[in-house]
């Protein structure tokens, strides 16, 4: 039995291409789609198209986390996620594990016949949303035995977003989110690890639904369709690649020309989503404090009771690879109380 793309009983999250219903595209990490079915059996049909790694989709079923390779043909493939259910209610959430390294079309789910799909639970009330970088996307989070070290060789098998700080967090506050984040990502163009060797900058991609140009044409995002109540920047960190002009010369024109841009980014959003509480930050992947140091200095600049300026307690000091479970676990714990501190406010 099979159940579209556009069956309103499904569930969303994410910053999602819904251009033609029947087919979405799933472009950042964290996007999930949600079911309740009845039977003993469920399989998923989908579309990748990979610009590098191997592509991986994550699920939670009943509870207990699983994922599967995605093929790299971009032909339409049924995926079986599981045949041997007990006969009785279950919950799939699918998600994508990934960043913009692929994007995959959604093109519904196969159930057995006779199943039934019930009506959603409703998502909660409050909203977050990351503009962030690899560490946002949960990047390479599952090579556990790495913590606190150089990431190992790897094509993309440990990138897992559920274990992101950013959708850790948002778990535990009990909210939505939107993880705006991709790998490599600086604020300006020409700086950053992205799409290399001209590099797309933050202001190039946070307005868009599709920006990755070796998968698809490049499509604005509607920002009316997700209005957040938490809005949490956290880049500063491939920012000083090919150079790192902030470590070099506080007081340059590099520097100074990249604290003018967060500061008409920020102030931009803040237009964008006028009742929105900011959170500026890094996080705990070394580099030259002089990064947190401008962040605070544009946040004194803007001096509004709507932003702040949060520091991990090991931020820019805590590992030289990206964050592994146990350190994004600590880092949302920590970015999880400064949020409550703020008060419940904020979320109305």
């Amino acid at each position: 039995m099979h159940i579209s793309s556009d069956d309103n009983r499904l569930q969303y999250c994410g910053r999602i291409d819904f251009d033609d219903p029947k087919a979405p595209v799933f472009v950042y990490a964290a996007s999930f789609v949600s079911i309740r079915f009845t039977g003993k059996s469920i399989a998923v049909k989908l579309a990748n198209k990979r610009a590098y790694w191997s592509s991986r989709m994550g699920y939670i079923l009943d509870g207990q986390q699983g994922q599967f390779l995605l093929a790299s043909d971009q032909k339409p493939s049924t995926y079986v996620i599981a045949d041997d259910l007990a006969d009785s209610e279950h919950t799939l959430l699918l998600f994508k594990r990934m960043d913009s390294c692929h994007i995959v079309t959604f093109l519904g789910f196969e159930l057995e016949d006779g199943a039934s799909v019930l009506a959603p639970a409703p998502l909660s009330s409050r909203k977050m949303e990351v503009f962030g970088d690899s560490v946002s996307c949960g990047e390479v989070s599952e090579a556990v035995e790495y913590a606190g070290k150089p990431d190992p060789e790897h094509d993309g098998e440990y990138s897992n977003s559920w274990y992101s700080y950013a959708w850790m967090t948002a778990r535990k506050l009990n909210a939505q989110l939107h993880d705006t984040s991709q790998g490599g990502i600086a604020l300006l163009d020409r700086t950053g690890w992205f799409m290399e060797p001209d590099y797309l900058g933050i202001e190039s991609c946070y307005d868009k639904i599709e920006y990755q140009p070796e998968l698809s044409d490049v499509k604005q995002w509607d920002f009316s369709r997700y209005t957040p109540n938490v809005v949490i920047l956290a880049f500063g960190q491939n920012d000083n690649h090919p150079d790192d002009y902030m470590a070099e010369d506080y007081n340059g024109e590099k520097a100074k020309n990249w604290r003018e841009h967060y500061q008409r980014f920020l102030e931009h959003l803040m237009q964008i989503y006028p009742k929105a509480t900011f959170i500026l930050t890094t996080t705990i992947l070394e580099h030259n404090e002089n990064w947190d140091i401008s962040i605070e200095e544009v946040c004194q600049k803007v001096h509004s009771p709507r932003v702040h300026h949060f520091l991990y307690s090991k931020n820019g000091k805590g590992t030289p690879g990206h964050i592994r479970i146990p350190e994004a676990e600590q880092m949302s714990d920590e970015l999880t109380a400064f949020i409550n501190g703020l008060g419940d406010e904020i979320w109305k």
